[in-house]
């Protein structure tokens, strides 16, 4: 198992995340979708994982973003694929320099454990056929699992078709669903663990917030 980097959030998962495996979190724009990306990264470069961080962003961004989280990774830092401010520059157009980059990196780690955090999916959906992001994501995810590697994706929730939505949760190994919920004139976040490979399915909610140090997660009774 591979933690996610957030203590109250790996007894959920069984542990943490799936050696292999790739996980999809769901989510409306704004609910905190990037945050388990930003700790899931933290917490491979605290344990000496090499790690990817692909984004549609600028790195100034993402960093802006993550030190509102508490997160400062000055000191040890992923490999950036991004529009700006990474080693690498990320296309929104390149569907093939996407995948080679990224299959790439996997060949010059091999022997490592790998983490790659991937938030792009929504806005290659937007851009190009359903169908051809599917069969990209298969061969790539196909790809990864050949590697000691664990790839967490974010997806923006009701931007999609409920058909292109079922689709790419049925492609990865794990899917948390991260969603608002109006209990009369309060607005709660609510966490489900949609499904995990190797544990049982967890039909039930849990409340959460986000920390300087993570996230608090407490099971939702209505």
């Amino acid at each position: 198992m591979v933690s996610s980097g957030i203590v109250a959030l790996d007894p959920l998962l069984g542990d943490g995340y799936p050696d292999k495996s790739a996980i999809l979190v769901v989510g409306p724009p704004g609910i905190g979708k990037e945050a388990l990306g930003y700790w899931f990264t933290h917490a491979g470069l605290v344990q000496g994982d090499f790690c990817l961080y692909v984004t549609r962003l600028s790195v100034k961004e993402v960093l802006q973003d993550e030190r509102g989280f508490g997160i400062d990774t000055q000191q040890k830092v992923p490999l950036w694929l991004a529009t700006e401010g990474g080693q690498v520059k990320y296309d929104v157009n390149d569907l093939a320099g996407l995948s080679y980059n990224i299959k790439d990196v996997l060949k010059q780690n091999a022997g490592r454990r790998v983490r790659i955090v991937i938030d792009v999916v929504s806005s290659l959906l937007m851009l190009n056929l359903p169908e051809t992001i599917y069969r990209l994501l298969t061969q790539l995810l196909a790809d990864v699992k050949q590697y000691d590697a664990v790839v967490l994706a974010t997806l923006e929730e009701g931007m999609h078709k409920p058909e292109v939505l079922a689709a790419m949760q049925q492609l990865f190994d794990g899917v948390v669903e991260l969603r608002l919920y109006e209990e009369g004139l309060k607005v709660l976040p609510l966490l489900r663990v949609r499904k995990m490979r190797g544990v049982p399915p967890q039909p039930g909610y849990y409340n959460f917030s986000f920390t300087r140090t993570g996230m608090e997660v407490s099971p939702y009774a209505r």
